[in-house]
């Protein structure tokens, strides 16, 4: 499931806070939406462990990077 929904909350709530003039909280608003995209990416990246095995090379990737099968 993703967390995008979060982003989408904070980007309406700080149109919302930017058409009352609240621009203070508006300009505290597009940082919680840059953290937040920050670490859903983190977190998204985190649970994306793809190994593939290449038989030609003799190599398995992941997210430690590549090592050699010999």
């Amino acid at each position: 499931m993703s967390n995008d929904w979060m982003i989408d909350v904070l980007a309406d709530l700080r149109k919302f806070a930017e058409k009352q003039s609240m621009y203070d909280l508006a300009e505290h608003l597009d940082d919680a939406i840059l953290v937040a995209a920050s670490e859903i990416r983190a977190i998204e990246e985190s649970r994306t462990v793809v190994k593939t095995y290449d038989v030609k090379v003799g190599t398995i990737s992941g997210l430690l990077g590549d090592h050699r099968v010999n």
